[in-house]
């Protein structure tokens, strides 16, 4: 039997994949929750060999819950089930310990097969994504300059950001420049909408 936990933070998706894997007769959703910070604790809790994490969830976001995840519990296998195919966002779940991708608009019959797939040591990554995360190459913003760019996304000033981040005004220009020249596009705007479509904020 195969123990999964369920992490969604839209309560009717939430109960429609627990009643869909119900359905199967070597799979049983051990534990339910609706939001990233509760992953781990219920984890610990439940023991299940696969989590089924979200990606955009109140708490925490389902990469950061996974990384966690991973790192108190290594020999749980994580699956992200998500509506987000960002490429970056591939490569920051597989960096996070995550051994499955998967779209939320695929067959149902592929998210079962998928956790068997998990179990028995593959990794199972949708393949349109697979492909986009190769052509879009690696995420070439600094820690640094995605922290600067996320921070002003909502459209915070200059002063805003470095108060938030604890830097000097020419410091996040500086940052918010680099990332502009890098991503090739004429301003923070655009340089944040960018970075946001590919994953890499």
């Amino acid at each position: 039997m195969i123990r999964v936990l369920l992490a969604e933070d839209q309560a009717m998706v939430r109960g429609a994949l627990a009643a869909l894997l119900t359905l199967e007769g070597d799979i049983e959703v051990v534990a339910e929750v609706g939001r990233g910070d509760e992953v781990v604790v219920v984890a610990r809790a439940t023991q299940p060999d696969v989590a089924l994490l979200d990606i955009e969830m109140p708490g925490c976001d389902g990469i950061t819950a996974a990384a966690a995840l991973h790192a108190q519990l290594p020999a749980c296998r994580i699956l992200i089930l998500t509506t987000f195919g960002r490429p970056g966002y591939l490569r920051q779940a597989m960096l996070s310990g995550v051994v499955g991708f998967l779209l939320k608009d695929a067959p149902a019959a592929q998210l079962a097969t998928a956790l068997r797939r998990t179990m028995a040591g593959e990794r199972v990554v949708d393949p349109s994504l697979a492909l986009a995360a190769l052509s879009e190459g690696n995420n070439p913003l600094t820690e640094r300059e995605r922290m600067v760019l996320a921070t002003g996304a909502g459209g915070a000033s200059i002063a805003e950001i470095a108060a938030a981040l604890s830097l000097s005004e020419g410091t996040v220009r500086n940052y918010l420049s680099g990332a502009i020249q890098k991503l090739e596009v004429h301003n923070r705007i655009e340089a944040a909408n960018l970075a946001e479509q590919k994953g890499w904020l």
